[in-house]
């Protein structure tokens, strides 16, 4: 696969930092940020998935450190440290020229890595302390084929009889996805009232986060959970039909499951 560098425009801010991620009073800077060259598309390559970050300052007196954060498409940060960016004129580092005043360095995407726009924020360390530098994004693709999400083994009753305090009814249901969990993004059900209409509050959603909320012993462990809250009055009795689904990111639905619960 043939990589092409291009040089994106970045999103210049300046300012002062508590903390790796906020940026706080603007402040004086003793450096300005003259190119970021990255990736505007670009996708996953095996024996080749290292892509190579950097962005150029037109001074390094004062600068102390320069890193960058990686994030995917939900906002989580890929890399647990910061990565350092280094003007060594090393390879493994992607660096071209040493003490040029460009940092560089190279970060290993997996297949594993959704699809969708990522996003790396550039932080200059000066005697200010972490500066966010600049900001770019661009689009990764895994390169593997998509597959739908699949829902089995659903957990529901058959039949709730409504008492004088509130019932719940827990649900879960089982997902997977050959191209994992984290292409997962929305597991939901609808509701039909016994005359055959569509719940007003559809679609609910079902969460696999660990939440008590929803009911959810384990997050992460591919069970979707949800609690629904049945009161005393106002519940129309009769059989309720259920369609559980699951949605990829790419927008593919998975097999659908239908249940029926009575209420009485």
């Amino acid at each position: 696969m043939k990589k092409y560098l291009i040089f994106i425009i970045p999103l210049f801010i300046w300012g002062c930092s508590k903390t790796y991620n906020d940026v706080i009073d603007p402040g004086n800077t003793n450096y300005q940020v003259t190119n970021v060259t990255s990736f505007a598309d670009t996708s996953y390559h095996t024996g080749d998935s290292a892509f190579t970050f950097s962005i150029s300052l037109n001074t390094s007196s004062g600068i102390n450190s320069v890193f960058m954060n990686l994030f995917d498409p939900d906002n989580n940060q890929l890399n647990s440290d910061p990565v350092i960016l280094f003007d060594d004129g090393k390879a493994i580092h992607g660096d071209l020229t040493a003490n040029d005043n460009t940092y560089s360095n190279k970060y290993p995407f997996s297949q594993s890595f959704v699809n969708g726009k990522y996003s790396v924020k550039y932080y200059v360390v000066d005697i200010n302390g972490p500066t966010l530098a600049a900001v770019h994004n661009f689009n990764y693709n895994n390169n593997q084929a998509d597959f739908p999400p699949v829902v089995s083994d659903l957990v529901a009753p058959d039949t709730v009889s409504l008492g004088t305090d509130t019932i719940k009814i827990f649900l879960t249901i089982k997902v997977s996805d050959a191209n994992g969990l984290n292409d997962i993004s929305l597991v939901f059900f609808n509701s039909f009232l016994p005359n055959g209409n569509p719940s007003s509050q559809n679609p609910f959603d079902m969460r696999d986060n660990g939440d008590p909320f929803y009911g959810d012993a384990v997050a992460g462990d591919g069970i979707y959970s949800k609690i629904i809250g049945l009161p005393p009055t106002g519940v129309t009795k009769g059989t309720y039909r259920f369609e559980f689904q699951a949605r990829d990111r790419e927008g593919i639905l998975s097999n659908k499951i239908i249940h029926n619960v009575v209420i009485k």
